[in-house]
């Protein structure tokens, strides 16, 4: 059964979900759940339909052993709270009073429900119970889960997704990604689970919601996992009662052609340009004419000749020759009609800053200009954005402040105030970026599109992403698989709520809280998850000037050993490794420090030693090819000053990297105010250095390793 499923099962299970949406049902009863389970080699127990209490006599002597009493009616979804399960029933006497109980406790639940008998299955032996499920999440489509099982799933929530289909490898992966992930190795003397069995009943539910997208909800719980299989003792399938909408998506090419004309414009219009000071029409005119943007600049404004000395026109019907991006500052009213000019154009891109659309509840003018550009061809940015920025190019395309200073940092968000703190924060700390983009309402040019273009640009060495939600997650996830292998990706989720659960129909579908589902896909698409927007900032920043490293040792060096303590603490708080040192590498560190300091790691050069300590050491660090990556903590003394502590590590770090002996190295200095200019000195130098934190610096090279990993380097 590792292969697909024949097509004339495909068929089966195509018919029996036909026939259950034609009685008017959402969910297959137990007996119907069988057969899909059959069909897919999802492992249950021997099992069958008892019409009456002779019949489920003769079924459990049949099966022998404890039998397991089931109540098999499409209007109970959930047995148990019907009183219509009962366990470990043996003998025909018990039979039949197990029988005849689940059936009164069914009608008294529910009077008018239709019983159709009771099933009547094998006792499943004894192990761990866990729980394979799969849920249609908004954003994502198809997703699996797995957990543990049973009360402790309700409990602790500790249950990792994927998106479906899985390999048989990201199945695995799966059962090391919770937090329980040591009870399935076996503990207490406890035996170890079959791990292939697991995976493949998680693999084998990913296949069956991607073949039948109709199914919304799939839940295998309780699995029951031992040293010799797993068996699902219980299978529940839940169908969709809406029509997912569909969205319109574009080719990579496609997307690539229209990004390059919005990203690289020859010819910029504007419309609503005006020549009165407090407009955002004049905002966006000078900070295109002021930033120097060498291309066409082209003012539209129907009551004015002559904008900032440049010719306007009437219309963008109106302007000669080529356009390749129309930025619109007018009311959201008047959008839709210059829209439709703008489609008649030709032009491939508009800009749209006004607000007043969906954010507002106007979702039908938001609907409207989106047809409209789909209509034409037009790929709409916003609307309710404050611009963009392409630094390479020289495009200040904002109503905002300017920003000109050239790098490699990409950066989108989804909010206007947060494109103003990832500006502020670009200026204050020299952060080189290659574009500063608004993506407001996303109405259509979303996160995808722009990963797709940055993936691509030679100027972007790291994106940075802030957002609130995805509008097709799916497509974000496939353009991040194809750009993380070439750059990093770091990304600020906002809204941690678990809203996505409220409506769910079975176990799984309500632990597919929101954030749950975005944190395991995010990293599963191998994207870089900053936990706030400092951090996100900071990983940006500090991502293209890391080295990547070619190994986990990391080391610690010292001059204070409460900030090796609390260096190593972040290390493990970012999964990152501290070196077991071996015994030459260990009397090479001592030669160099005091008797009264330690070597180890940390190594601890104590406080009080002069430059040459610190030269040595990290000469050393730098030098043994066993060591990958270092972390130094500086402590201000007069001995050795902030800044004499900085030149001489920027002069050694440059010098082995002259010699083709490149390492992350990141730093943490602890001092007088002295440390912050230090810092800045490490950081422009390819030193990632932070004053008054140990968390900061190990952070930036935690997600540094993170991409690495991902990006199969490591």
């Amino acid at each position: 059964m590792a292969g697909s499923v024949e097509p004339q099962e495909l068929e089966r299970v195509r018919a029996l979900l036909a026939r259950v949406r034609a009685e008017g049902r959402d969910a297959l009863t137990a007996p119907e759940g069988k057969i899909v389970a059959d069909v897919y080699g999802i492992v249950v127990p021997g099992e069958e339909l008892a019409r009456d209490v002779d019949e489920a006599v003769a079924h459990a002597d049949r099966l022998g052993g404890p039998v397991v009493l089931k109540i098999v009616s499409p209007d109970i979804l959930h047995k148990t709270d019907a009183g219509g399960v009962v366990v470990g029933v043996s003998g025909p006497a018990e039979v039949r009073a197990a029988f005849c109980r689940i059936v009164e406790n069914a009608k008294a639940y529910a009077p008018e429900a239709r019983i159709d008998g009771v099933q009547v299955q094998q006792l499943v032996p004894p192990g761990q119970e866990v729980i394979i499920g799969a849920v249609t999440d908004p954003t994502f489509g198809k997703v699996v889960a797995f957990g543990l099982g049973g009360v402790l799933v309700e409990v602790l929530k500790d249950i990792t997704f994927r998106l479906a289909p899985v390999t048989a490898d990201e199945a695995l992966s799966m059962l090391d990604s919770i937090g329980a992930a040591e009870i399935l190795r076996g503990v207490r003397g406890a035996p170890a689970v079959d791990r292939w069995a697991l995976a493949e009943q998680i693999r084998r539910v990913s296949r069956l919601v991607t073949d039948f997208p109709e199914i919304a909800e799939v839940d295998l719980n309780p699995v029951i996992a031992g040293p010799e299989g797993a068996v699902a003792a219980d299978i529940r399938v839940i169908l969709a009662t809406e029509e997912v909408k569909v969205r319109r998506t574009y080719g990579r090419e496609e997307i690539l052609v229209s990004m390059r004309r919005l990203m690289e414009p020859r010819s910029v219009a504007v419309i609503g340009a005006s020549n009165e000071q407090g407009k955002i029409g004049n905002s966006v005119m000078r900070n295109l004419v002021d930033g120097g943007f060498p291309g066409e600049i082209h003012p539209v404004n129907p009551r004015a000749d002559d904008i900032l000395g440049r010719k306007a026109y009437k219309s963008v019907t109106d302007v000669p020759g080529e356009v390749d991006v129309a930025v619109f500052a007018i009311p959201a009213k008047f959008v839709a009609a210059a829209l439709e000019e703008v489609g008649r154009k030709g032009i491939p891109n508009a800009v749209l800053i006004p607000s007043g659309f969906a954010e507002t509840g106007e979702q039908a003018l938001q609907d409207e200009i989106v047809a409209i550009g789909e209509r034409y061809g037009v790929r709409i940015l916003g609307p309710n954005i404050y611009g963009y920025y392409s630094t390479w190019q020289d495009l200040c395309a904002t109503f905002c402040t300017p920003y000109d200073v050239r790098g490699g940092v990409a950066l989108t968000s989804q909010s206007g105030g947060i494109g103003m703190a990832i500006l502020g924060f670009a200026r204050s700390t020299k952060t080189g970026v290659s574009a500063i983009v608004g993506l407001g309402n996303k109405s259509d040019i979303d996160e995808d599109d722009l990963l797709t273009w940055f993936g691509e640009d030679p100027n972007t060495r790291c994106i940075a992403m802030h957002l609130e939600d995805l509008k097709d997650g799916r497509a974000f996830v496939e353009a991040a698989r194809a750009t993380v292998p070439k750059k990093p990706i770091v990304v600020l989720k906002a809204g941690r709520t678990g809203a996505g659960a409220k409506a769910a129909g079975s176990h799984t579908g309500a632990l597919a809280g929101d954030d749950a589902v975005y944190d395991d896909i995010l990293r599963q698409a191998g994207v870089i998850r900053a936990p706030g927007l400092k951090d996100m900032l900071e990983y940006a920043r500090a991502l293209p000037v890391l080295p990547t490293p070619k190994g986990d040792n990391v080391v610690i060096i010292t001059g204070a050993g409460g900030s090796g303590v609390l260096l190593s603490d972040a290390i493990v708080d970012n999964g990152l490794s501290l070196m077991e040192i071996p015994p030459d590498l260990d009397a090479a560190f001592k030669a160099f420090i005091p008797p009264f300091g330690a070597a180890g790691n940390p190594i601890d050069i104590t406080g009080g030693e002069p430059p040459s300590t610190y030269e040595a050491t990290i000469r050393l660090g730098l030098e043994d090819p066993r060591i990958h990556a270092l972390v130094l903590g500086y402590w201000h003394t007069i001995v050795t000053p902030p800044m004499v502590f900085a030149e001489l590590t920027a002069r050694v770090v440059a010098e082995y990297r002259e010699r083709g002996i490149e390492k992350p190295v990141v730093a943490s200095l602890a001092g007088d105010t002295e440390v912050e200019e230090a810092c800045a000195y490490l950081y422009e130098r390819g030193v990632v250095a932070y004053p008054y934190t140990t968390e900061q610096p190990v952070a930036v090279l935690g997600a540094k390793y993170r991409w690495a990993r991902a990006a199969g380097l490591l």
